[in-house]
């Protein structure tokens, strides 16, 4: 399971962060794509780089596989986890932009500039079900992709591309975007205010800060932390430094962060937030911390080749 965000430093940079749930690591690391880099396409749908990627990810076949990836335009896409409704061809569609499922994330970062540049791309686009080989089979995702504008929400379902505005800047995994988005109408009481000192014609105070919280829930299940994390995320303070909203991104994902022992998968299995990472298009800088070290660590594109040929792992 995982949560996405986006958000503006109302400066025309770009944040979009996420936490990656899951019982284990898949010993992901920061890896940079650069433009003379020679992808491998089985359609042709990135036939070369166009935009130096940063994210994180792993490298199979000299091939990235992002989790979540941003580019030097400002540009960034997460995947998240969409089983039981993400569902993709079998096969390669005639006439159509025919991208493999392992390579999504490239296409979005390398390809364009702009959500509007995606957004119209994606009218011709068919995801194909065509792994990166046969020990990794295609995850099954529905993605959160922003700019300094503005984030939609991709979902290749059983009838096909559906494309979807994300007022909310929030994603979260199964059920769709669209059940998520109406559900928040159920919290539309809530607020961070102070409740008001009285009770009928008594004089009651509140025990604190909180009052009219009450009814967020608290679990992880993903439901759940799409009402949380929108309730915090909409209700941030606007920041306007780096390092302020670099802690913004990472607070706010913090209150959806999924801990170890809490919350048993089918297999008995237990997930937690692995890591949580974040792009910024104001530094061009990935940063990142994981369950075991908290610390925020961060490795800048500027610093790692942006225009050389081979992949660069940081």
């Amino acid at each position: 399971m995982c949560t996405g965000i986006r958000f503006s430093d109302g400066s025309n940079n770009l944040y979009l962060a996420r936490n990656l749930d899951w019982t284990t690591g898949y010993g992901e690391r920061v890896v940079v794509t650069p433009t003379g880099y020679s992808p491998k396409s089985p359609f042709g749908a990135v036939p070369s780089i166009r935009h130096a990627t940063i994210g994180m990810g792993i490298v199979v076949d000299d091939t990235p596989l992002y989790f979540d990836c941003g580019n030097d335009a400002g540009l960034a896409v997460a995947g998240l986890n969409f089983p039981g409704y993400a569902s993709y061809a079998p096969e390669p569609v005639d006439g159509a932009t025919n991208v493999a499922a392992f390579e999504f994330p490239l296409w979005v970062a390398s390809q364009f500039s702009s959500v509007d540049e995606v957004e119209e791309a994606l009218e011709s686009v068919t995801i194909v079900d065509k792994p990166i080989n046969d020990q990794l089979p295609s995850s099954l995702l529905h993605w959160i992709i922003g700019d300094a504008t503005r984030a939609i929400v991709v979902e290749h379902t059983p009838d096909g591309m559906h494309v979807f505005h994300d007022d909310v800047d929030v994603l979260t995994n199964q059920p769709g975007f669209t059940w998520h988005h109406e559900n928040l109408r159920n919290y539309l009481n809530t607020s961070p205010d102070f409740q008001g000192a009285r009770f009928g014609t008594a004089d009651l105070a509140p025990f604190g800060s909180g009052s009219h919280m009450r009814g967020i829930p608290g679990d992880y299940y993903s439901p759940s932390r799409f009402v949380r994390a929108a309730y915090v995320h909409g209700h941030y303070p606007a920041k306007s430094s780096e390092a302020e909203n670099v802690s913004r991104a990472f607070h706010t994902l913090q209150q959806v962060a999924m801990v170890d022992g809490s919350a048993a998968m089918d297999t008995g299995e237990f997930e937690k937030t692995i890591y949580t990472g974040l792009f910024s298009s104001r530094t061009m800088t990935y940063y990142w911390n994981s369950y075991d070290d908290p610390a925020i660590r961060s490795v800048a594109l500027d610093k790692h080749s942006p225009d050389g040929t081979e992949l660069v792992v940081a």
